[in-house]
């Protein structure tokens, strides 16, 4: 049986992790082969990238990369982040958990985040998700919902639900453990989002090993099988550099991912799939 044919966002995220993160995005968006990228406003080239950015996603949404994970927040979080540095995802989860996450910590920086964000693009975001899948977990979603809400943000814009229906997760195969459990965090978000005002995609894929001796292009034929309504794709594309060596242990496989999209392999693949790169206003609302 042929697969219906089917508009799909792809989403490279991380864009200002790291100069050469945010170049090789770029690259990418200036070939036509991605549709969105999400931005993480706490790194501190973004004013320089947002410039650079401006140039080549004329075609594309731009979002927020929200970040509670990862280097130092943009203002005071004396409990998340008492000595200005966010914790890892382990040490946030945990915490999570235990409950032990205040609201307010969460909204305030959220709300630097955006503008921030407004600062250099001097819009609103296409579309907001979070770094490590934060915006899902316990404690998070109440706030970070909130305070969209409070800057007059339902109805205007995209947020991204990490989660998939099992059988879909599956019936892909790639990164099982990862899409299940992600599934399981948030297997309320997208119900509070909508409840919120909120347009969610209906449809998530692109777990990844990070192995950059995996084959990404067999991957990522797997990430269109079993799309959704309103299916979103995420991938981490982009050059090394030392800055990126020094913040993320995601390297090498970056750029295996930026040499697929760039490559005629690419095409070909979303040929077999009969999937078409599309943007969020291409599902409505």
């Amino acid at each position: 049986m042929t697969a219906a044919p089917f508009r799909f966002v792809l989403c490279a995220d991380d864009y200002a992790l790291s100069p050469a993160v945010s170049r090789g995005i770029r690259e990418a968006l200036a070939a036509g082969r991605l549709s969105a990228t999400s931005v993480m406003t706490t790194q501190a080239g973004w004013a320089n990238e947002a410039a650079a950015l401006k140039h080549v996603a004329t075609q594309a949404d731009v979002g927020l990369h929200f970040n509670l994970t990862l280097g130092a927040p943009l203002g005071p979080m004396p409990g998340l982040a008492p000595e200005g540095r966010l914790p890892g995802i382990s040490a946030l989860m945990a915490a999570a958990r235990a409950g032990k996450i205040a609201p307010a910590e969460i909204g305030a920086e959220l709300g630097r985040q955006l503008d921030a964000f407004e600062a250099h693009w001097s819009r609103p975001p296409d579309f907001v998700d979070g770094h490590q899948h934060v915006q899902i977990l316990p404690g998070v979603t109440a706030p970070f919902l909130a305070e969209l809400s409070r800057r007059g943000l339902a109805g205007k814009l995209w947020l991204r639900d990490s989660g998939d229906r099992p059988l879909r997760a599956v019936t892909r195969g790639v990164e099982l453990k990862k899409a299940l459990g992600v599934a399981f965090l948030g297997r309320a978000f997208a119900a509070q989002a909508r409840a919120a005002g909120f347009a969610v995609n209906d449809g998530f894929s692109g777990f990844s090993s990070f192995d950059a001796s995996c084959d990404y292009a067999v991957d990522f034929a797997r990430y269109l099988k079993a799309p959704g309504a309103r299916h979103l794709v995420m991938c981490h594309p982009g050059h090394v550099d030392a800055e990126l060596a020094r913040l993320d242990p995601v390297t090498s496989s970056r750029e295996r991912e930026l040499a697929f999209l760039m490559s005629e392999d690419f095409t070909a693949t979303l040929g077999r799939a009969h999937a078409r790169l599309g943007r969020f206003a291409d599902f409505g609302a």
